[in-house]
């Protein structure tokens, strides 16, 4: 069965000796944020905070802070699982004759038995309230600079105000006062973009602040599924089984039923104020900028909450490992539209929208140049600052590969191309002008005559097959 909630999650990382607790009085403010930056830093464990300073509800973090904790919330190892399935799906068609429909049973029973499942009732339903405040969390502030305190995991619900389609999605939230939040999502977030099209009908738009859930549920939330595609629904085939859904009480919107705490509320288009700074991921604070309010209207809650957060600033911390899962999990997708894609690395001190190596099983001239005008035209991968396309030879996750092909396949003049004024990152402390900047590609495949190259293409050196083998047959004689 699928871990259910963080109550469960925290058990199996106990067992597996993932989870650290501190009993030991800590402050919600600046205290817990550097011990799970040192512990990040070395490596360390999750950690469960049981004596919060102020407060009696626990804080859990960097629960998601390495490879092992992911595979053990979602129960895999290989994360490449989760974007097959749904490539899968894009290839299931719909049987017309009654033999075809038998044989597609199971087919279409897997599909249907990831959608989500509403309840009467959860346990985020223990208890309700519409006299609700952000001063009973144990939000965190983490930096010293930072604008004050920053709810940094909440899964930001909303739903598409003309088709319905539901999205969460992870937006820092500065807290104002007892009731207000600023919500930061940034113009190339589909939070923004359902925000937009209600502040074009003149509306507020409906929106809950998700604290907790199935590891599934959480991931989902950071993941950029492809345009259209229920991120309920991508929680479920993830964890290969539906989530379970409650309704909001003040607002119309459905909530994962094993939630911590859901803050319900609305963000009002009109109501902008300065959000930040903020000490962020890439490891610079991001001044202050003009973002929409939100304001909290209920709230439903488990009997005994966990608050989960998690803390960002110079890589490597917890994001890290976040990001990692995604890029293995959306690589089936990028190769069913790219097919010439063999692999590709977007390393972790390169914040994931600085830097993405691509290895392709090259045939002809300008392929390497046409697979980066291709992902630069995806989703998230459009805000990539820097492209590097390698041969199917070269290991895209050691740098040490990428660096030797850079050097020895690339040539500066031919094989670098910039394009100015495209859409960047928010957070990119370089770009000359908030979301707006340049990119780079690299194209360090090998080259021939094909593409220009009028040089003998000089011959790799490698050991022959006869040595090869004789080695390989001698070594446990050699005693090293």
């Amino acid at each position: 069965m699928p871990i259910k909630d963080i109550h469960e999650f925290i058990t199996e990382l106990e067992n597996n000796g993932e989870l650290k607790r501190v009993k030991t009085e800590v402050d919600s403010n600046l205290e817990i944020a550097e011990i799970l930056r040192r512990e990040m830093y070395s490596k360390g464990s999750a950690i469960l905070f049981e004596n919060v300073k102020g407060y009696d509800m626990p804080v859990l973090g960097n629960a998601f802070g390495s490879m092992k904790r992911l595979e053990i919330g979602l129960e895999m190892t290989d994360f490449t699982e989760i974007g097959q399935r749904i490539v899968d799906m894009t290839k299931m068609d719909i049987p017309s004759g009654f033999l075809n429909k038998i044989k597609k049973l199971p087919e279409l029973s897997k599909m249907a038995s990831s959608f989500p499942k509403t309840e009467t009732s959860g346990p985020v339903t223990e208890i309700t309230s519409t006299d609700a405040s952000f001063d009973d969390l144990p939000i965190l502030k983490s930096w010293p600079n930072d604008a004050g305190r920053f709810i940094t995991l909440g899964l930001v619900a909303t739903k598409h105000p003309e088709t319905g389609i539901r999205n969460l999605g992870v937006y820092r939230m500065q807290v104002i006062d007892k009731t207000h939040v600023l919500m930061h999502w940034q113009k190339h977030k589909r939070g923004a973009h359902h925000g937009d099209i209600s502040k074009d009908r003149g509306e507020k738009i409906p929106v809950a602040i998700i604290i907790g859930g199935e590891p599934a549920t959480i991931f989902s939330s950071i993941a950029p599924v492809p345009e259209g595609l229920d991120k309920y629904l991508f929680a479920g085939i993830t964890r290969k089984e539906g989530i379970k859904t409650v309704k909001c009480k003040t607002i119309d919107l459905d909530v994962p039923a094993n939630a911590e705490i859901v803050l319900e509320g609305y963000v009002d288009p009109e109501d902008i104020r300065d959000e930040g700074p903020f000490g962020d991921h890439t490891g610079y604070y991001t001044p202050a900028e003009p973002f929409p309010t939100f304001t909290l209207t209920g709230i439903m809650r488990r009997k005994d909450p966990i608050y989960i957060t998690t803390v960002v600033g110079k890589p490597i911390l917890e994001d890290a490992y976040i990001g990692k899962v995604i890029e293995r999990s959306f690589l089936p997708l990028i190769r069913m539209l790219h097919p010439e894609i063999v692999d590709y690395s977007m390393p972790a001190a390169g914040w994931f929208q600085g830097l993405a190596i691509i290895s392709i099983k090259k045939r002809y001239p300008g392929q390497a140049k046409k697979v980066m005008m291709g992902l630069w035209g995806m989703g998230q991968l459009s805000l990539t600052k820097t492209f590097v396309v390698v041969d199917d030879d070269i290991n895209v996750h050691d740098m040490n590969d990428v660096i030797w092909a850079i050097t020895t396949r690339a040539d500066a003049a031919r094989d670098t191309i910039i394009i100015n004024n495209t859409p960047t990152d928010t957070l990119d402390p370089a770009s000359p002008l908030v979301n707006l900047g340049s990119k780079m590609g690299i194209d360090a495949t090998q080259k021939t005559k094909e593409d220009g190259y009028e040089r003998e293409v000089q011959q790799l050196v490698k050991v022959d097959d006869e040595t090869k083998n004789l080695v390989d047959s001698k070594w446990s004689d050699y005693g090293l």
